[in-house]
């Protein structure tokens, strides 16, 4: 399973590389949240892909029994998720202001404005 994740998340990486040097600021924002996506991914896939048990210890045992999930990945990803959906949020919010004021989705017309 590894080696597909690894194949998969190279080729995320490889489309949000190829989004973001487009010009079209939308392209960027999408590249941006590919990124974000095969990050996310990679954080899962380097600490294992295990099924388990929520990481819980009986009572009166000084180790969980059986195989558990880490939860440090998962708390990283999540935190990970928040912070894309606001960074994405906001570079939404600054497309939409720039395209009215510029009438343009390239960024090349867009840095020949003086506004």
């Amino acid at each position: 399973m590894e080696p597909l994740m690894a194949v998969v998340i190279g080729v995320i990486y490889s489309a949000a590389i190829y989004m973001m040097l487009r010009r079209s600021i939308v392209k960027l924002v999408i590249g941006l949240m590919l990124l974000s996506n095969g990050a996310n991914l990679l954080i899962f896939t380097s600490a294992g892909l295990t099924r388990g048990a929520p990481p819980l210890i009986p009572e009166g045992l000084s180790a969980p029994l059986g195989d558990v999930a880490d939860p440090l990945p998962q708390a990283l990803v999540l935190t990970a998720i928040v912070i894309a959906f606001g960074v994405l949020s906001f570079a939404v919010v600054l497309i939409r202001r720039a395209y009215e004021i510029v009438r343009a989705d390239d960024l090349d017309k867009m840095k020949d404005t003086d506004t």
